[in-house]
């Protein structure tokens, strides 16, 4: 067999042997340009699922997805160039506020993001709440946008790293999406397409994550920072608690709504808490500042309303009602019934369903169950307390914004589902459980 005869790379997976990376390259852009059928691909998969990928396997893997497509090197951008990547989790509005807050401080974030689906929410839809905020820039103009102004966020185009895409699509069908190797190569092709100087990467763990438990959130990101050291690249990665939502939102005009909050320091809490640490990770990383030093000057950005006029900036420069960081109510989108959430007993949180939250709310219409579904930006779930938290009986938690009554009183019944309020005081979860990389 020739050594891009598909036939022989799903032999050797399949005995569990180990594939060399110029077979693994031909048969990835074999399926890239359609000349390997899904049938093929899939056995593939479900080969490397069962059998693992060595680290070399995967990052033979990781470059023959990132040459499948174009690449974005940045090449016209001087600042120093930083992009900051999350597996995804709920009320996870990290992005909202780090580019804005990154920009501020001199440094240059060009992020490609995606679009929410299941319990996740996604950036794109959450800006695009913002009347007239657009996504779709095309790639010299996101790179203008990133020098002139220090950050962008845009939508992915199909034409970068497409072989991720297609095989992402044939991982959801065949019960393959939870293997390391496929994920650090499916997260690592997309960050490394773009040219810039440090990744950061959020792994989330906990119940409203896709890793469950610390552990797995590890393996992951040890996986994905090996991959950044092999291929030259500086990446950190930080695993996360996700055992709770991160902010109180968990919606998408609600999320835009609690960004603005938080960059005008009107709001404290562990999201902001979040984008400090991430903010003062790349300053130090970039700058070589201190890292105590990095998280202050992050933090005094916020205070200052210097990174609230990067926000300003960016919205603008997408076509966005900019006035939304003067008034948020009368630029967002807003649901017809909004329903307080009471606490139905005296105690302290205890426990917290993330992931039950995330569903609840997308089911209000927020999020998606399938990829193109059309998503409701006015509607969602505000729920305030953390865990660790004392509340008392009849104490307002929140409120979901709904289109119905019906839809409000569905809600309000998964959200005490969904916590426990218990008597003996806890403690709150951590919000890191450790950093890896460079």
């Amino acid at each position: 067999m020739s050594l891009t005869d598909p036939r022989r790379v799903l032999e050797v997976k399949r005995d569990g042997g180990r594939l060399g990376p110029d077979e693994l390259r031909a048969f990835i852009l074999g399926y890239a340009r359609g000349e390997i059928p899904d049938y093929q691909a899939s056995a593939f998969l479900m080969a490397a699922f069962v059998n693992g990928l060595d680290d070399a396997e995967t990052l033979a893997l990781t470059r023959a997805m990132v040459d499948s497509g174009r690449t974005i090197p940045l090449e016209g951008v001087t600042r120093p160039k930083v992009d900051k990547h999350s597996t995804g989790g709920v009320a996870d509005g990290v992005t909202l506020l780090f580019a804005p807050l990154a920009a501020s401080l001199g440094l240059a974030v060009a992020k490609l993001s995606g679009r929410g689906l299941g319990h996740t929410g996604g950036t794109l839809d959450k800006l695009e709440a913002i009347p007239g905020f657009r996504t779709d820039l095309e790639p010299d103009a996101f790179e203008r946008q990133v020098e002139q102004i220090g950050c962008a966020v845009a939508a992915q185009t199909a034409d970068v790293v497409p072989a991720d895409g297609a095989l992402y699509a044939l991982r959801d069908v065949t019960a393959t999406v939870p293997s390391i190797p496929l994920i650090a190569a499916s997260v690592m092709s997309k960050k490394l397409a773009v040219g810039t100087d440090l990744i950061l990467l959020d792994v989330k763990a906990g119940s409203g994550a896709f890793m469950k438990t610390p552990e797995d959130a590890t393996a992951l990101a040890k996986a994905c920072a090996k991959l950044a050291t092999d291929w030259g690249h500086r990446t950190r990665c930080a695993v996360t608690d996700m055992s709770q939502p991160l902010g109180d939102a968990i919606g998408n005009a609600l999320d835009i709504q609690e960004a603005v909050a938080l960059l005008r320091g009107e709001m404290h809490g562990r999201l902001r808490d979040a984008a400090v640490m991430f903010a003062g990770e790349a300053l130090s990383r970039l700058t070589g500042v201190a890292m105590g030093d990095g998280r202050a000057r992050a933090a005094r950005a916020i205070d200052s309303g210097d990174a609230l006029e990067s926000f300003r900036t960016m919205i603008d420069a997408q076509g966005g009602e900019a006035a939304v960081v003067d008034e948020p109510e009368a630029v967002l989108p807003r649901a017809p019934v909004i329903t307080l959430i009471l606490a139905e007993r005296d105690g302290h949180l205890t426990t917290v369903d993330a992931e039950a939250l995330g569903r609840a709310s997308a089911d209000l219409g927020a999020g998606r169950k399938r990829k193109g579904d059309p998503i409701d930006p006015a509607v969602g779930i505000v729920f305030r307390p953390k865990i660790g938290d004392r509340v008392e009986s009849g104490q307002p938690l929140g409120s979901v914004h709904a289109r119905s009554e019906e839809d409000a009183e569905t809600c309000l019944i998964r959200i005490a589902a969904a916590i426990t309020i218990g008597e003996d005081p806890v403690d709150a979860p951590p919000l890191v459980f450790g950093w890896y990389g460079d």
